[in-house]
């Protein structure tokens, strides 16, 4: 008899893994006990008492999303990705949708426009200067009778011509011209994904609205080159689209559980004016309170003094200060999962000042007395109520790793997501995150994402634990 436990696999055998799973239209457990020999198609009560399955609800809900009558306007980059747009065209008409293909002409020279327009059962348009298209203004025809535009692959160049306004060729322009969603999945070597220049074209985009679906870790084109840069999958790339077009079709994996998420930072006020406070955008825990919602959750987001808006799932609870959180969360146990990324003031005013506090010439500055905040996660760790996943955040500029452990230890939590917030990352305030999962089981180096990307995966970690990890064959 084998035993695996998913969470505990390495990173490369995992996206290995969760890329087969896609490509095939399985969950990740049905994928490894296949891959195990186990391929019986017996219902889950006739299983054997040491074999357990997950329910298959989650795989028939994605591979029956119905697309039926909506218009996806592909545009198809010129990388090696190209090939995988045959497959994603397949997948997406099975589904009903109706697939007009763009080709840029770089995209000519990995795929053909012939093998595209007869998988797509329509014309690929490519040139803006065509006589027959543009009579009526074609480009812009193009750019509106989509219900959704995707760009796959989405390259360097591409990606570098819509952050910066380009509109030189059909698909620059398209996108220029667009007032619908658009969704890309970057593809390219990693080294071209962590350019500074890529960086930044990554940042305007996620500011502009642009939703992103991947990229991926795995093997490049280029012989020995593995890295961050894979595009996603078809059947990745189909949920996501199913995600932005048909919002209830969403799996949801977290029905019947209740979260408990806090964000922001926290403000504690010195007099009338002046507070104690860090540089905690909220971006991060705003994002995992959406993102655990879209999966089913009953989600209460407890947010402290942010200027983002609410996101649309959850509730949210508005706070100020550390106490004020602190009791809106235990006021909101029990819950089965706590996410607690809020960066809570550590210290406090002892005396706050009725009135602005005056500086006296002369005199030097005033003293103020502090006293230590009461420490949220730690409370939840030894609460009665605790709930049965709790994850903290460390924020740490050096000494990351040690400083998590030692975290974790102490506030008795399950996971700590770690991340640096030295002042040349731009974490604080800023759209991108690189984080660390530490847990009892070791530590998983996730690669730079932008803080969407970031909470999609915890939640797909989150989903893993709650399901049935441990399969036994």
């Amino acid at each position: 008899m084998a035993s695996i436990t998913v969470r505990n696999l390495d990173e490369n055998t995992k996206q290995a893994l969760r890329e087969r799973a896609a490509k095939n239209g399985r969950s990740m457990e049905e994928e490894a006990r296949l891959l195990l020999g186990d391929t019986r198609d017996t219902p889950d009560s006739e299983y054997t008492s040491h074999t357990r399955i997950l329910p298959r609800v989650q795989d028939e809900i994605l591979d029956s999303t119905d697309l039926t009558d909506k218009r996806i306007l592909l545009i198809i980059g010129g990388g090696i990705a190209a090939y995988k747009c045959l497959d994603l065209i397949r997948r997406l008409r099975e589904r009903g949708a109706a697939i007009r293909p763009l080709m840029t002409k770089a995209a000519q020279e990995f795929v053909t426009p012939l093998s595209v327009s007869a998988i797509a059962n329509d014309k690929v348009f490519s040139e803006i200067f065509d006589r027959d298209d543009e009579h009526d203004i074609g480009h812009i025809r193009l750019s509106r009778e989509a219900d959704l535009i995707v760009v796959a692959p989405a390259t360097a160049d591409l990606m570098a011509k819509m952050a910066q306004g380009h509109a030189d060729n059909l698909a620059s322009t398209v996108l220029m011209a667009t007032d619908k969603p658009v969704l890309i999945a970057p593809a390219m070597n990693p080294q071209m994904w962590m350019h500074p220049a890529t960086q930044r074209n990554i940042k305007t985009l996620d500011s502009d609205g642009i939703q992103f679906i991947g990229p991926n870790t795995g093997e490049m084109a280029e012989s020995g080159e593995a890295g961050f840069g894979r595009m996603a999958e078809p059947m990745e790339i189909v949920s996501a689209i199913g995600h932005l077009l048909v919002p209830d079709s969403e799996p949801k994996p977290l029905f019947g559980k209740r979260a408990i998420v806090t964000s922001g930072p926290t403000h504690e006020p010195i007099d009338p004016v002046r507070y104690i406070a860090n540089r905690s955008s909220g971006k991060q825990g705003h994002a995992i309170a959406e993102a655990l919602g879209r999966a089913g959750a009953e989600v209460i987001l407890v947010s402290g003094p942010v200027t983002i808006p609410d996101p649309k799932h959850p509730e949210t609870i508005h706070v100020q200060t550390a106490r004020e959180m602190q009791k809106a969360v235990e006021t909101a146990l029990p819950a089965d999962i706590a996410v607690m990324v809020a960066a809570v003031a550590d210290w406090r005013s002892v005396d706050e000042a009725d009135e602005k506090m005056k500086k006296e010439d002369g005199k030097g500055p005033s003293s103020l007395k502090l006293t230590e905040n009461p420490d949220i996660l730690k409370t939840l760790g030894h609460h009665k109520k605790r709930p049965s996943l709790l994850i903290g955040f460390a924020a740490e500029t050096e000494n990351l790793e040690k400083h998590a452990q030692a975290k974790l230890k102490r506030k008795n939590a399950d996971w700590i997501i770690a991340n640096d917030v030295s002042p040349e990352g731009g974490v604080m305030g800023g759209e991108q995150n690189t984080v660390k999962l530490i847990s009892k089981s070791g530590v998983e180096d996730w690669p730079q994402m932008n803080k969407t990307d970031v909470a999609r995966r915890l939640v797909d970690e989150i989903i893993e634990h709650f399901s049935v990890e441990t399969l036994e064959v």
